[in-house]
């Protein structure tokens, strides 16, 4: 075991760093050994199995063609809560859990909330708001119909019932009113592409990515339009965005009637949510 790890680090941390390299090595070892931090320590000594060292080689050549480790073990972790992804699904962020803490946070004592998840991917907001808001009705859109069928699984497994609409914003408008409307659309400008990593511009797919530079609040736009109508008397939209177009989307967002418009900083104090209330009495 304390060689297999020492090859793993050698290896991968000239291309991951040190950091990554540590978490990938405790995902590794929590999918095929069930361990976690304190059991890969404990086990160091111990001799692993020919199959347990093919299985590591396998992850190991995966992991250096850039492969992310959630798609090589099928599952992510987010907000405490274990989801299965697929290549058809973006891998749950960091700040998009930060996101559904904001939410849960600013409305932990409402009941009976109306939410509406645009673009859910696998799930994870709609999964995550549905477990933490006292009797919640959740519903969840996506365009892709592999997604959804990634999503639906998620929400069977950890037992939330959420309503799933296959449907592509563009060319929908709902029936209800929504207390709450939160998105984490796509919204990485094309031109920045060159900075990123192959294990995303590779593997992770482009549509829940990318948007062109000559409209980058194409979807902003198109889900504040539906909220307009959608949204309660005084409900509430959420925003996962770009810091890039922070102000711009804020001056947006007060041009079609919202207010309350405030931009919120994540851990890392970047410009990355936006919240806005409905201008209604």
């Amino acid at each position: 075991m304390r060689e297999t790890l020492k090859k793993l680090r050698d290896t991968l941390r000239p291309i991951y760093g040190a950091g990554e390299t540590q978490a990938i090595i405790r995902i590794m070892f929590h999918y095929l050994k069930g361990w976690d931090t304190v059991d890969i320590l404990i086990h160091e000594s111990d001799e692993l199995s020919p199959f347990m060292k093919s299985e590591v080689d396998k992850i190991l050549s995966r992991l250096m063609n850039h492969e992310p480790i959630q798609y090589i073990t099928g599952e992510a972790r987010f907000n405490g809560l274990t989801l299965k992804v697929t290549p058809d699904v973006l891998i749950p962020r960091p700040e998009t859990d930060e996101l559904v803490d904001i939410i849960v946070k600013e409305n932990s004592n409402a009941e009976d909330l109306r939410i509406l998840d645009i673009a859910t991917g696998s799930g994870c907001i709609a999964i995550a708001l549905s477990r933490a808001l006292k009797f919640s009705h959740v519903s969840a859109l996506d365009v892709s119909d592999k997604a959804l069928k990634v999503a639906e699984e998620n929400a069977k497994k950890l037992k939330t019932d959420i309503k799933f609409i296959h449907a592509d914003i563009f060319k929908w408008m709902p029936d209800d009113k929504y207390d709450i409307i939160v998105s984490n659309p796509p919204y990485i400008d094309e031109s920045e592409k060159n900075a990123m990593e192959p294990n995303v511009l590779d593997h992770e797919p482009a549509s829940a990515l990318f948007v062109p530079d000559d409209n980058p609040l194409i979807f902003y736009k198109r889900i504040t339009q539906i909220a307009r109508d959608a949204l309660s008397a005084k409900g509430e939209l959420y925003f996962e965005i770009n810091p890039r177009h922070a102000d711009e989307l804020s001056r947006h967002l007060s041009s079609e009637g919202f207010v309350n418009v405030e931009i919120i900083r994540d851990s890392f104090g970047k410009q990355r949510f936006i919240k806005a209330s409905q201008n209604e009495e």
